[in-house]
């Protein structure tokens, strides 16, 4: 799949219904992260980050660049493109963002919403180690794959909720991560 397909497969006029998120009884923190989507000449790849193992939150866990809104931020693309810059060193001027993915909603309580952003192949990449253990790259095509997740039904408080799971080589892709990927390939299967 190149750009064009891409773009083609996700600016559409179907409905596109959203995988379950967690059921919030407020609002939850605003959050934005970005779907890296790296273009290579023959191919397109999305970039993962792993988190810095010693973190509170989600340490050693795999990622999309991104974290909460700032009182700074004018919107939630400008969260997204300054938590990418901060954490792998992507200048917000290197992003293409073609769109966004509906809001999900963690059991951490966030709300997040997810920017699609294409970035032209070379990447160089400065990772803020605080933040940043290592980043991946995965092959589109492998993600859009829908028989390559796994989902896990979990039961809370009487309802029954998905986690979904990506395995990649020696990585496993979960969560709120993986069920951003799962609603970007809602796009990509009528």
């Amino acid at each position: 799949m190149n750009k064009l397909q891409f773009l083609n497969q996700f600016h559409h006029i179907r409905q596109i219904i959203p995988e379950h998120d967690f059921p919030l009884r407020e609002l939850g923190r605003p959050a934005a992260v970005l779907i890296p989507i790296i273009e290579y000449p023959d191919c397109l790849k999305v970039l993962f980050t792993v988190r810095a193992a010693h973190l509170k939150h989600h340490g050693g866990q795999i990622s999309f660049p991104g974290g909460k809104q700032e009182l700074t931020d004018n919107d939630l693309i400008h969260t997204a493109l300054r938590e990418t810059h901060e954490e792998i060193g992507v200048e917000p001027s290197q992003v293409e963002i073609i769109g966004r993915l509906p809001r999900y909603r963690t059991v951490s309580r966030f709300e997040v919403v997810p920017y699609i952003g294409f970035i032209q192949s070379p990447v160089n990449l400065l990772l803020d180690d605080n933040e940043v253990a290592h980043t991946f790259e995965v092959p589109l095509n492998y993600l859009l794959d829908q028989n390559n997740h796994l989902i896990h039904w979990v039961k809370r408080k009487n309802e029954q909720y998905p986690i979904y799971f990506i395995p990649w080589q020696d990585k496993n892709i979960w969560g709120a991560t993986a069920a951003f990927v799962r609603n970007l390939t809602n796009h990509f299967y009528i």
